[in-house]
């Protein structure tokens, strides 16, 4: 007779900046995560270092089978609230994309979820109007998946990592019972994805056409570089502090932040207080509390343990190396949205 071992789960996150890599005891909770790693893009060498702790001794076809999340640079993450009395006419969703969201619905692929708790949007039963559109250009899909392929990664499951990514973080603020409506930026090179959410959910969304790279002539004015490619390996380096010059370099953004968090609050009359940025690299952490200086509320921290042990998630000894910060919330909100095995006998608690 043959015993067959555990499956373990595998999970993986892949930003512009980085890949991260985790290894549990199971696919589902509850869960020990095993091996944790985190390695820059484009370092072949520590990628493959990577691989070769986290995925199994015995693996033939030479790919590590992973839910993946990625950040493809044109993913499409809106929250609308639809007209229900309108869903059953063929032309209200392609309209809704081609005027409000200026989206081609014949190039997209694109997913409806409530916003409130992240379920798949019920056509048959439309009760619910406040919705998410999540998506991508079609042809990005395979490009994806060839990516992850070439990195060594088939995807048993792919998603957009900003899903994961808010959908955890409304799940950490209901279970901490925040009351706060949280500002979470993503900060790309060109462009910067806005959400505001809460315990009830995803309460707003903005896509602003600035990012990292405007703050590049600044930096070159002033610090009185020769030309923007210096002043952008200077940025983008750790041999400089920019916090001084952080109020500055935002100033741009700032005021397309602001237009939006006056516009949440003149509807909703509840008021912004924190601010959590993601997918930013540690050398730019400043990022985040210039943003929150400027605008005058405080930056998000995050407690992640007591929640992943709430959704019966563990870290084993010695597999995290530093301190669980936000920069992990993505990887493991993978995790929690695995459903729970019923059948299985939650890891101990650690003290």
């Amino acid at each position: 007779m043959f015993f067959s071992s555990k499956p373990k789960g595998f999970f993986v996150e892949v930003t512009d900046h980085a890949v991260t890599l985790a290894r549990t005891s199971s696919p589902v909770a509850p869960m020990v995560i095993e091996e944790l790693r985190r390695c820059p893009v484009g370092d072949e060498g520590a990628l493959s270092e990577a691989l070769a702790v986290i995925q199994p001794k015995n693996n033939p076809s030479g790919f590590l089978n992973a839910c993946c999340a990625t950040y493809p640079a044109k993913r499409f993450i809106r929250r609308a609230s639809l007209e229900l009395k309108r869903l059953k006419e063929p032309a209200y969703l392609p309209e809704l994309f081609s005027t409000q969201f200026r989206v081609d619905p014949e190039k997209y692929t694109i997913h409806i979820i409530n916003a409130v708790d992240g379920s798949d949007y019920d056509f048959a039963n439309a009760v619910q109007k406040d919705v998410l559109f999540c998506g991508l250009p079609s042809d990005d899909v395979v490009a994806v998946q060839d990516q992850l392929l070439s990195s060594g990664f088939f995807p048993d499951a792919l998603e957009l990592g900003t899903v994961s990514v808010l959908g955890g973080l409304v799940d950490y603020l209901a279970f901490t019972k925040s009351k706060a409506p949280t500002l979470v930026l993503e900060v790309g090179t060109d462009t910067t994805h806005t959400y505001i959410v809460s315990a009830a959910g995803v309460e707003a969304s903005r896509l602003i056409p600035q990012g990292l790279d405007a703050m590049i002539p600044i930096v070159q004015k002033e610090l009185n570089l020769k030309d923007e490619e210096s002043a952008k390996k200077l940025f983008y380096s750790n041999t400089f502090n920019f916090t001084g010059m952080g109020p500055l370099l935002v100033k741009r953004l700032l005021k397309e932040l602001q237009s939006s968090i006056g516009f949440y609050e003149v509807q909703t009359g509840q008021s912004v207080s924190q601010v959590l940025c993601t997918l930013v690299p540690e050398k730019l952490g400043w990022l985040e509390g210039a943003i929150a200086g400027a605008l005058g509320i405080s930056a998000t921290k995050l407690d992640l343990a007591p929640w992943l042990q709430a959704r019966q998630v563990t870290i084993a000894d010695g597999a995290l190396k530093g301190p669980l910060d936000a920069s992990w919330l993505g990887l493991v909100s993978l995790m929690g949205n695995k459903p729970i095995d019923s059948n299985a006998v939650a890891p101990a608690k650690k003290d």
